[in-house]
This record gives structure tokens, C-alpha cells and sequence, in this order.
């Protein structure tokens, strides 16, 4: 089998027939009016601020110490999601939203759903150290090497955070005493197959993290015109070394929670 010699998909099979102006037949509303009508639940509206916590240590944070409670009117066939509040600020938030397919089915139910701010929170390998050893990078634009992104843009086209609300991000993370740092990452559905050579391409690409949701949100909020925002917390080398995975006090809830607090004030009063 031949080497790749990049991470794009530019030339794969699942390019093809994507005709990517043409809508969808099977809608993430009408998935959901049907759950509604099976399972009995509510109309009503989720929380107008979400969170993807792909570990699930956010949420299991959040219901050991009373914060949260399960949403009445999430009508997903697939997940829960919670009601929390923390420091006075009220978010929605669904744990264990790994992979780029699944993080994307939530996220288009979510905004069909009441969603106005949707933010990813997920623990990711370093690749290269970022400047000032910050454990926490948002995500400014992401390697595209899963699947779920080029079903929503073509080869080629860069998966990105908007920049109006990079720019949002920047000023208020300069003026606080968060360490978050604004990096490029690299997004994989085989987190298995991060081989030496795939690594060392990323480097050459200046990323500074693995993980694995990000480049498709970011391509489905481009599309959808919708607002997503990805980090990535830097918790391990990918398992080269003993002692590796640990993310802080409470699995790192407690500093996941003050970048979803600092995120919902720099942005959601301007949206």
C-alpha cells in the first residue's frame, strides 16, 4: 500500500456525488419531531448556550455536586442533556461527544433545538508545545482528516473558526488571567492510526494538538452559519510515557468550566 503523503482526502471516493448545495432529505427536526411523538417529550427549548464535554468529566463533575439536571425538552435519541448553572451563568451540556460524526449529529440537533452558541471542550494529544506551555488552545482552524467534514464542504476548503468571533476570543483571553493560547489542530476519526509519519506531517503544518470533533464542527458551522467554538486541552503525548492523560483537580472540570464561563462573556451578549 502506498505512503500517504498528506492528511487531505482531496482525491477520496468520499468526495464524490456530495452535491453540496443540494439539501438534505432526512432532517435533524424532523428526527426529532418523531422522538417527541414516541417518547413523549415536551416542545420547548434548550439552553440558548451548549457544550460538547467528549470526556464526560464536566458532566460527571456537574451531577456529583448538584448543578445540573436533565433537560425536559432534548428530544435526542442518542444522548442526555443537562441543565447546569455554574458561577451564575446557565449552559446546556451533553458528555462522552467523541468523534466528528457524532459531535455533528448533536450539534445539528442542538441548533434546530434552541442553540445559538455551541462550544467543544475535548482533551487532545500535543504536537507541537505551544509558546507559553498553555493547557488549554482554542482552535483556530483544523486538519481535515476524518469524514464527516467533506460531507458539508469540498477538499480544499479550510475548516476554521469564524473570524469575528476569534477576534471576540483574542481580546477578551489578553485581558484575563486564563492561559489559552490560539493554535491550529489536527482532527482524526482514527485516533489509533496516529503514526509517526501522519505526526510528523502535522508538524510540518505548525499544529499544535490532535483531536478528533473539531474540523467537523467547524465545517458544519460554516455551512449552517452557525456559532462554534472548539478547544483543545492538552492532557497527553498520546500515551509515550507513564503517568500520561492526567488533566488536574476534578479530571480538569473545575478550568474546562472557567473557559466555558470566560467564552459565554466575551461572546454571547454579542450575538
Amino acid at each position: 500500500m502506498p505512503e500517504a503523503k498528506t492528511l487531505s482526502n482531496e482525491n477520496s471516493a468520499i468526495n464524490a456525488n456530495k452535491a453540496y448545495k443540494e439539501p438534505s432529505v432526512f432532517l435533524a427536526e424532523n428526527l426529532l419531531r418523531e422522538a417527541r411523538r414516541q417518547k413523549n417529550i415536551p416542545q420547548g427549548q434548550i439552553p440558548a448556550v451548549c457544550v460538547l464535554d467528549p470526556d464526560g468529566d464536566i458532566v460527571s463533575y456537574l451531577v456529583k455536586n448538584g448543578l445540573c439536571s436533565r433537560n425536559p425538552f432534548w428530544a435526542c435519541y442518542h444522548s442526555t442533556l443537562y441543565d447546569a448553572s455554574f458561577d451564575g451563568l446557565d449552559f446546556g451540556i451533553i458528555g462522552c461527544a467523541v468523534g466528528a460524526s457524532y459531535a455533528v449529529l448533536l450539534a445539528e440537533q442542538m441548533f434546530v433545538s434552541g442553540c445559538k452558541l455551541l462550544i467543544s471542550i475535548t482533551s487532545a494529544g500535543a504536537i507541537n508545545a505551544p509558546k507559553n506551555d498553555a493547557k488549554f488552545i482554542l482552535i483556530e482552524q483544523a486538519l481535515r482528516d476524518e469524514g464527516t467534514s467533506y460531507h458539508y464542504l469540498p477538499a480544499g476548503h479550510p475548516a476554521e473558526l469564524s473570524q469575528s468571533l476569534k477576534e471576540r476570543l483574542q481580546r477578551y483571553f489578553q485581558s484575563s488571567q486564563l492561559m489559552v493560547e490560539t493554535g491550529k489542530s489536527w482532527t482524526t476519526d482514527a485516533p489509533y492510526r496516529e503514526t509517526q509519519t501522519a505526526i510528523e506531517y502535522a508538524k510540518t503544518q505548525n499544529v499544535t494538538s490532535v483531536e478528533m470533533e473539531a474540523a467537523a464542527l467547524y465545517a458544519f458551522a460554516t455551512v449552517k452559519q452557525v456559532n462554534i467554538i472548539c478547544y483543545a486541552h492538552l492532557t497527553n503525548t498520546m500515551a509515550q510515557e507513564g503517568e500520561d492523560f492526567e488533566k488536574g483537580i476534578e479530571n480538569g472540570s473545575i478550568d474546562s468550566l472557567q473557559i466555558v464561563l470566560a467564552t459565554i462573556k466575551a461572546v454571547l451578549l454579542e450575538i
